[in-house]
C-alpha cells in the first residue's frame, strides 16, 4: 500500500476521520476541572434522564459529533428508549415529552443559541415553572458544561466512538 499523502491526511482531517489535537493530554488542569463540573452536575439536583436529553440537544445544536455519540449511547444504556432519542431533534413536534422535559430542552436551545436580546422573560417563567430555583440553576450549569465540551469536540474533531471502550459505551451495541 502507498504512503498516505499529505493531501490524503488534509481530505481526512477535514472530513474529521482524524482528530486534530488531543486537548485533554495539552491541558490535563482544565480538563480536570470541566471532569469535576460535569461530575457535580450530574450529582445535583437534575435527574439523568432530563441532563440526558440536555446533552443530547446542546450537541445536536452544536454540530458535535463526539459528545452526540457519547450522550446518545449513555442515555441508551440508562434505558432512555430509542424512540425518544430519535425524536429529541424534533421535541417541539413530538408527543414524548412530558412539560419539565420540554421546559429543559427549550432552556438548552435558549442558552445554547443565546438569542439576541437574551432569554425571552415568557421563556424563563414556562422554565421556571417547571423548576426549583436551584433546579434551574443546576440545569443552567448542565448547559453551561455540554456547550463548553461541544466546543473543543469541534474544535479539534474528536472522533466519535473513540473513547467508548474507556466510558463502557461499547456496552450500548451502538458501534
Amino acid at each position: 500500500m502507498d504512503a498516505v499523502t499529505s493531501q490524503q491526511v488534509k481530505t481526512l482531517q477535514a472530513n474529521s476521520a482524524i482528530e486534530r489535537l488531543n486537548y485533554g493530554a495539552q491541558s490535563p488542569e482544565l480538563l480536570k476541572k470541566l471532569v469535576d463540573l460535569s461530575t457535580a452536575i450530574r450529582k445535583g439536583s437534575i435527574a439523568a434522564s432530563i441532563l440526558s436529553l440536555v446533552e443530547i440537544r446542546a450537541s445536536q445544536l452544536n454540530g458535535c459529533s463526539f459528545c452526540l455519540d457519547m450522550h446518545v449511547k449513555q442515555a441508551k444504556l440508562h434505558g432512555e428508549r430509542e424512540l425518544r432519542l430519535h425524536h429529541i431533534a424534533a421535541w417541539h413536534e413530538s408527543p414524548l415529552f412530558e412539560p419539565r422535559e420540554r421546559a429543559a430542552l427549550a432552556w438548552t436551545e435558549a442558552l445554547t443559541r443565546l438569542p439576541e436580546g437574551g432569554v425571552p422573560d415568557e421563556l424563563y417563567e414556562r422554565v421556571r415553572s417547571q423548576f426549583t430555583e436551584k433546579e434551574l440553576s443546576d440545569l443552567t450549569f448542565a448547559v453551561m458544561a455540554i456547550n463548553a465540551w461541544n466546543r473543543a469536540g469541534v474544535a479539534f474533531r474528536s472522533v466519535p466512538g473513540s473513547a467508548d471502550k474507556l466510558y463502557g459505551l461499547d456496552r450500548a451495541g451502538l458501534s
